[in-house]
């Protein structure tokens, strides 16, 4: 197969099979950024960056003052521009912006910086714009937005909301416009958003794979036609895309007219209200799509059309009370609360045709051949198996950290040395540079370097690089016995709770969590390591109880994980709670397993139960060098309090 030279080409946004929902909620944000942006949640391989990226040639050109790094109407430009001030007239015009933003970009990166170039040749102070200067006026992209360190996040947030970044550091103080249209994309396997920044996106939908055998076939029939002729590709689509663009523009140019008529109002109001959401940005985000659709549709007045796909596409996300909440939005309930209030009266000027459009009954299937629906989760307890019980309520534990200093990716848990947080120092180095200190190491040579202009003159060995406090996420991997010992309902009801209410705390503060359980004859990684808390709730949930006590083979499979999770990620430090009344009854002597993780923090929860304790558990935890605490004590210390004494004792 051959490719056609040059600069990559863009798989077209026309030639995507299917994803409806997707590609309509792309197209109100591009009629109406202030929709607020689109987040795009599925599993991989579902064509999530390929259409985001294909939005982008659809885009109307934007006019901007000529040499401005902001990119300032001519028009109306920013009176606080950076490169201002500048005259209003006529400017040039250049394609959309689509800006990405990766996992692990730099605050620098993001926000700019001190051009240090200008700062150490010539003397002076400049700046160097970053990624929210160049998304002004068009798209931001995030792919894996769920990945992104928290202090990138904590600055798109404030840019997000007031439409301008701020920096203040390193003697420079900037301000610029920072308006934009935020898309992100994520797999949820991989861990969820913060609440904060899943709120900020106006809209969100759901992708999987199409079932479709045809679907299935037409999509890879035209990938493999893409990949070996891109050029001759996307020309074969230039009239649907025209016809997109021109569509758009035509939107745009019609919203200032579109009404949003009372009853409207009212049905927008009454969902959210109806969904229990919080705050007003729902109602907001609403009423924005919903006017944007009536003007892709080339109609002047919302219909209760327009609401109900703008509902479903606006408060799936915002309606999740907690991490465990799967998103999503009950159709039926939608269609009840929209006709107790009423249905607008309907346009006589809506031309209908030619959009992608949601099927009735919810999201419909396809993509780079996918679905905009995720099929539902199945795993039921099996006809043969008891229900599982359920978890006590969880509850807010006390707040652990591992004594020292690690260097453990960024998180918000344990103290770490890390490239994001406070700066503490310097130290020699190129890596995030210490203006100050290199200033400092640098200025005693001068004379001896023969220094003659404004600049220094710097050496290599002048260069210092920043020391920063920051937190790191630590691993917390479950060890549970669900063997017929602990088959008492109460019992693991109480210790469901318990790690519920761990798992709740790793997702806050962006650690791993693993789970391992164990009975009959074996044991099961039950969860490998990740940052999905919603899938280790899942595994948790449906946790089946009963036969024997295969006590070392869990000791084994949890050594054996924590073994291989030290070569992936040798700086990421663990925890072990296992969660045991002590009984062996197959296998060998735990005790000699034990060994294994006696350098390891842990924690042994004591399931015992009866008036007549063996202390199995207590015996156990010493050969573990953990500490042991009782079940019945949880409720009332919280098991993370636990937790914290216990890594206290082992580091």
């Amino acid at each position: 197969m051959s490719r056609a030279p040059g600069a990559a080409v863009r798989y077209p946004f026309a030639a995507v099979v299917g994803m409806d929902d997707l590609k309509l909620a792309l197209l109100i944000n591009a009629v109406s950024p202030g929709v607020g942006g689109v987040l795009v949640r599925g599993e991989k391989g579902t064509a999530k960056s390929t259409i985001v990226r294909a939005l982008a040639g659809l885009l109307p050109g934007v006019a901007t003052v000529p040499g401005c790094r902001f990119s300032c109407a001519p028009d109306d430009p920013d009176p606080g521009c950076p490169d201002g001030p500048h005259d209003v007239g006529t400017g040039e015009e250049r394609p959309a912006r689509l800006v990405e933003l990766p996992v692990g970009a730099s605050e620098d990166r993001l926000t700019g910086s001190l051009d240090i170039e200008r700062a150490l040749t010539e003397g002076v102070k400049a700046f160097e714009p970053g990624l929210l200067a160049a998304a002004h006026r068009g798209v931001l992209y995030v792919d894996e937005v769920n990945l992104l360190h928290d202090h990138l996040v904590d600055l798109l947030l404030d840019a997000a909301a007031m439409g301008e970044s701020h920096v203040e550091r390193e003697g420079v103080s900037v301000r610029h416009a920072a308006r934009f249209l935020l898309v992100g994309t994520m797999n949820p396997e991989e861990g969820e958003l913060r609440p904060q920044l899943l709120d900020r996106f106006g809209l969100t939908v759901e992708v999987a794979a199409t079932r479709d055998p045809e679907e299935r076939a037409e999509v890879v029939r035209r990938r493999l036609r893409f990949e070996e002729r891109p050029a001759e590709f996307a020309a074969r689509w230039t009239e649907d895309e025209a016809e997109l663009a021109a569509r758009i523009a035509a939107a745009q140019k019609l919203l200032p007219a579109v009404e949003l008529p009372d009853a409207a109002l009212r049905q927008i109001t009454a969902v959210c209200a109806a969904f229990e959401v919080d705050g007003l940005r729902a109602d907001l985000v609403t009423a924005r799509a919903a006017i944007a659709l009536a003007a892709w549709h080339g109609r002047t007045s919302v219909t209760s059309d327009d609401v109900r796909t703008a509902a479903r596409l606006a408060l799936p996300h915002r309606r999740r009370r907690d991490p465990f909440d799967a998103p999503g939005l009950d159709q039926q309930r939608l269609d009840d609360v929209m006709d107790e209030h009423g249905e607008p009266e309907p346009p006589d000027d809506d031309p209908g045709g030619g959009a992608p459009e949601p099927s009735e009954g919810g999201p419909s299937s396809g993509s780079d051949g996918q679905s905009s629906s995720a099929p539902p989760e199945g795993g039921g307890p099996g006809p043969s198996e008891s229900e599982p019980a359920p978890a006590d309520a969880a509850y807010k534990p006390r707040l652990f950290t591992v004594p020292g200093t690690g260097m453990g990716a960024p998180g918000r848990r344990s103290k770490a040395r890390s490239p994001y947080g406070r700066v503490s120092g310097a130290r020699p180095g190129q890596r995030g540079l210490h203006l100050t200190a290199t200033l400092r190491a640098a200025a005693p040579h001068q004379r001896a370097r023969g220094r003659s202009g404004p600049g220094l003159v710097i050496a290599a060995d002048d260069l210092r690089e920043s020391v920063r406090d920051g937190r790191e996420g630590n691993l917390v991997l479950f060890v549970v016995d669900a063997s017929g010992s602990m088959a008492a309902r109460q019992r693991m009801r109480a210790v469901k709770g318990a790690v519920l209410s761990l798992l709740l705390d790793a997702y806050q503060r962006r650690d791993k969590v693993g789970l391992i359980t164990f009975r009959g004859a074996d044991a099961e990684l039950a969860l490998p390591p990740t940052s999905s808390v919603e899938a280790g709730a899942r595994r948790l949930e449906r946790l089946p109880t009963g036969g024997r006590t295969p006590l070392s083979a869990g000791l084994l499979r949890a050594a054996e994980v924590l073994r291989v999770e030290r070569l992936r990620d040798p700086a990421r430090r663990p925890l072990v709670v296992l969660v045991t009344d002590g009984r062996a009854t197959h296998g060998p002597d735990p005790s000699l397993a034990a060994g294994l993780l006696a350098e390891v923090a842990s924690v042994v929860v004591d399931c015992e139960s009866g008036p007549v304790r063996l202390g199995l558990a207590g015996r156990l935890a010493e050969a573990m060098g953990a500490q042991a605490v009782r079940l019945e004590e949880l409720a009332a210390e919280s098991l993370s309090g636990v937790v914290r004494d216990a890594r206290g004792k082992v580091a």
